[in-house]
């Protein structure tokens, strides 16, 4: 695919950061507390070298910080950054989506750790409280910069 961080829509520009299976992995399992490549690794089974590569572009786009917990040997731990922290409802959306079209047979479920209630995410548009995708949405591309201005 072309480079879509510079694309008028912010779905695009997203999915070019964290699109793919194995990031979308990778961010749910560092929002579970994992941080190294090991671990990683051992709970996705994914190859080292796709891992490296992940793990590379994440920390490129800002979504995950890459910290030395060890001189000797080198090793690296990767913690979220506000930006991967601010994944987490739209990990959650997805898992809900999936719950309600994909499910079926026994899935993975995740709960409050304080309140052992089971997380049911809800997205609401701040303007008009309604849920996101009970009302009509309209689109507006911006303008072109060659395109006359009304």
């Amino acid at each position: 695919m072309k480079n879509l961080s510079n694309q008028p829509c912010l779905i695009a520009r997203s999915l070019g950061s964290v699109g793919d299976t194995w990031s979308m992995l990778i961010m749910r399992d560092a929002h579970a507390g994992l941080s190294r490549f090991d671990e990683f690794r051992k709970n996705l089974g994914i190859a080292p070298t796709m891992l490296t590569s992940r793990l590379a572009t994440l920390t490129e786009e800002g979504l995950l910080e890459k910290r030395r917990y060890s001189e000797r040997p080198p090793r690296d731990e990767y913690v979220l950054t506000q930006a991967g922290q601010d994944l987490l409802p739209v990990l959650f959306s997805l898992a809900a989506w999936g719950a309600r079209h994909r499910g079926g047979g026994n899935f993975t479920r995740f709960f409050d750790a304080e309140t052992g209630t089971e997380i049911d995410p809800v997205s609401i548009d701040r303007g008009t409280g309604a849920p996101i995708g009970s009302r009509p949405i309209q689109i507006v591309m911006p303008k072109r910069p060659d395109e006359p201005s009304d």
